[in-house]
């Protein structure tokens, strides 16, 4: 019920925004803007994602297969099983579905998102498999989606490019506060999710884990930063992601053929569902993307912006991160308006000023929520989302408040 009180409450919040400036500011474009809007969303739903997705899908579907009968898949999840065990009790030992999710986890966190959604895509999949209602989000799906929608990327290449493009003295000063915003986001996701789930986060396995990523997250943070230049952290970046992203396959391809699997017809196998997934999700896509464009184009972030504007003002409080806030504000709903948001600040206010530093930590903290739930719900048909909106966009809150923090730490 949740995704469909949200998606027509995006509707009738946007009209009454756009009949409240029709009405009071005389903008006699705003309704031929909003529906304008909603026809281009629709095709970018079919044609700049759907379809692109399906080459994609069916491509890592297929090198996902290999990947499962070569035995790489179930490899990773022994290796993860007892911390997943933990915040997924619902998913049996060694169940496949949990070297999907490491996959999936592991491609985000390398930037590697052409090949983060594909297995994202199949991690909810081999969840659904354990669902006992099918219409209706399991525990686990729950858990993985609200960490999908933490926007966990530890190196935020995008972003550092866009800042170079737009000629930012230190392109990658941004590098380190993201990685601290994705890490509180993500940290608020788990707690948020435990708490409902009624899950023990104080378990010495679960300590032991996230302990042990926030050191090895610490320590790379460290060497980068003391031992290499920027230009060298921007060039190993991107060399070790593809390098990382090649070996898979290579492994993938070599460990089948050591067991004498035929990786073609396996491949095959695996690539056929490729193209029917991109069209099981189309209208999920075209009916959560149209509701986003309603209120971008409606003018109801503005209106929020000048609300907290005016309330810190009264409060006596500073205002200087409010023109960051439209690039927050826009992440939960949409991946490509937020960007164009991002850089809108860049070019307004400078890449080095507080403001274009800031609006690109909101870009890398936090991840697109309402897209990531029609994506991969819609992937396997799950129609009652439970609390995973209100988790995720939790995690995007505490992502939100903690990039605001962060630059106040670093650059205010």
């Amino acid at each position: 019920m949740a995704l469909n009180y949200i998606w027509s409450g995006f509707f009738l919040v946007g009209f009454a925004a756009a009949f409240a400036q029709w009405l009071f500011l005389g903008d006699t474009e705003i309704f031929k803007k909003i529906i304008d809007g909603t026809f281009d969303s629709a095709k970018l739903a079919v044609m700049d994602i759907a379809l692109p997705l399906a080459g994609v899908m069916t491509l890592w579907l297929g090198l996902m297969n290999v990947g499962e009968k070569a035995g790489a898949v179930g490899f990773l999840a022994r290796i993860i099983s007892p911390f997943f065990s933990r915040i997924f009790p619902d998913v049996p030992k060694d169940h496949p579905a949990t070297g999907h999710m490491v996959m999936n986890f592991s491609a985000n966190l390398l930037g590697l998102d052409n090949a983060a959604t594909p297995f994202g895509l199949k991690a909810m999949e081999s969840l659904q498999s354990l669902n006992p209602n099918k219409d209706e989000a399991s525990n686990p799906q729950i858990m993985f989606l609200v960490l999908h929608t933490s926007g966990l990327t530890l190196i935020p290449l995008a972003i550092m490019a866009q800042r170079a493009i737009l000629g930012a003295k230190d392109p990658s000063d941004i590098f380190i506060p993201c990685m601290i915003g994705t890490f509180i986001s993500a940290l608020a996701g788990i707690i948020a999710v435990s708490i409902r789930q009624k899950i023990n986060l104080f378990d010495r396995v679960v300590i032991g884990w996230l302990g042990g990523i926030t050191a090895a997250i610490g320590l790379l943070v460290w060497y980068m930063t003391n031992f290499l230049t920027k230009p060298e952290i921007e060039l190993g970046s991107r060399v070790a992601s593809n390098l990382i992203l090649l070996l898979i396959i290579v492994s993938f391809i070599g460990g089948a053929l050591r067991k004498k699997v035929n990786v073609y017809e396996s491949f095959i196998e695996g690539a056929k569902g490729g193209i029917q997934t991109s069209l099981t999700i189309i209208p999920y896509l075209v009916g959560m993307l149209v509701a986003i464009s309603v209120i971008r184009n409606s003018g109801v972030l503005g209106f929020i912006v000048s609300g907290f504007d005016w309330v810190l003002g009264q409060l006596g409080l500073s205002t200087e991160f409010t023109p960051a806030l439209p690039t927050a504000l826009m992440k939960p709903l949409s991946g490509s308006g937020s960007r164009a948001m991002m850089i809108d600040a860049m070019k307004t206010y400078g890449p080095d000023s507080f403001v274009g530093r800031l609006a690109c930590i909101f870009q890398g903290s936090t991840d697109t929520t309402f897209y990531i739930v029609a994506l991969y719900f819609g992937s396997v048909g799950i129609k009652n989302a439970r609390y995973a909106i209100s988790c995720g966009l939790i995690a995007d809150f505490a992502g939100i408040i903690g990039a605001i923090g962060v630059a106040y730490l670093f650059f205010g």
